[in-house]
């Protein structure tokens, strides 16, 4: 009778999950915590249809606010999810 090979252990920075990336500081903005996950996620795998839901949310960010800095972060954003999703389909 054979046993399965014994799993590597994980390193343990892989369980504390993606809120370990994003600046907790109260000094951190919003937009540099978004930047943050942006910079991180970058690699990983996300349906379209998350995408395409993201990209209206953001969008309808950029013409409610009257904060410039947020309206460019989330303008950048969503070109990049737009980028994204070409690239899927």
């Amino acid at each position: 009778m054979t046993t399965p090979a014994a799993q590597p252990p994980r390193d343990r920075a892989l369980g504390r999950g993606i809120s370990t990336l994003i600046p907790q500081a109260a000094t951190a903005s919003p937009a540099e915590q978004a930047a943050a996950v942006l910079t991180a996620m970058r690699t990983v795998p996300v349906r379209v249809g998350v995408l395409q839901a993201a990209v209206v949310l953001l969008e309808e960010r950029v013409r409610a606010t009257g904060d410039e800095a947020e309206r460019a972060a989330a303008a950048t954003t969503v070109a990049m999810l737009r980028s994204a999703i070409g690239q899927a389909g």
